[in-house]
């Protein structure tokens, strides 16, 4: 995979790119996730096409998310992308990702399938804001991590141990400097939810089995359910929020399957 940069009002947004032929398919992940993160999924994804994941602002080599970040910023910086890709993007995005893809999709023509995995929206985790802020500001990164997977994912102490421990955990710690100012936005944000019946292209929802009617991802996924009436809806077995990591070859063979439905 090859590096894309994109220059936006004096911030780098980079991307990493599998080379293909056809119209792109755009991937926005979520918090605590890179562009490298999700490379499993993308050799995962079968299809012709380029796949280009976005490096969202906030994860090197990217820019820092600057004053005044938003949702409106990330949405600016996906339209930057699409637009210099050239007409036409199938648009994938997953967790806070899926938010800004489907908003970004409302105020474009050239979308031509948008699937999105588990989504969120406001009110998301926004009693946490103010701890992660002060982990962040004291340089503690590692109870930033923490923070985010035993009380906004809901993962028990075990398991968060056991991350502390794995290979993994390095490169979550940089992932979480930015992760006070993005829950901050997601919920300052007001979804455009009255436009989502009205996107013109095939939609598909992606939701894990453990997730669906649970805690904290099962009620955002039902209030993009039901803003979308129009969406196929695929379910997981056996798998939550995390199938990017934990079963990266299901997850893109479903993005496979809603790009050629």
């Amino acid at each position: 995979m090859r590096t894309l940069r994109f220059e936006r009002a004096g911030t780098t947004i980079t991307a990493l790119m599998r080379e293909g032929a056809g119209t792109p398919l755009v991937m926005v992940p979520g918090v605590m996730a890179d562009a490298e993160s999700w490379r499993p999924v993308v050799d995962a994804v079968h299809l012709p096409n380029p796949v280009v994941v976005v490096n969202r602002r906030g994860r090197t080599p990217s820019g820092p998310l600057g004053p005044g970040y938003s949702v409106r910023t990330e949405i600016d910086d996906l339209n930057l992308v699409l637009d210099e890709l050239g007409p036409g993007a199938h648009l994938f995005g997953w967790s806070y990702g899926g938010l800004i893809a489907v908003e970004t999709a409302t105020e474009r023509f050239d979308v031509r399938s948008l699937t999105l995995y588990e989504p969120v929206a406001v009110p998301f985790a926004g009693e946490y804001v103010a701890p992660l802020r002060e982990a962040v500001a004291e340089g503690d990164l590692d109870r930033a991590v923490e923070i985010v997977n035993r009380d906004v994912s809901g993962f028990s102490a075990e398991y968060v141990e056991s991350l502390r421990e794995s290979s993994v955990w390095p490169s979550l710690v940089p992932l979480a400097e930015p992760l006070a100012a993005e829950l901050a936005a997601l919920n300052a944000h007001s979804p455009a939810l009255g436009r989502y019946p009205g996107l013109d292209m095939p939609v598909t929802l992606i939701v894990g089995e453990r997730s669906e009617g649970g805690f904290p991802y099962g009620k955002p996924f039902a209030l993009f359910a039901g803003a979308l009436p129009q969406a196929r809806t695929i379910r997981m077995a056996g798998q939550g929020h995390l199938a990017h990591a934990q079963a990266p070859d299901l997850l893109g063979k479903h993005v496979t399957d809603s790009v050629v439905r």
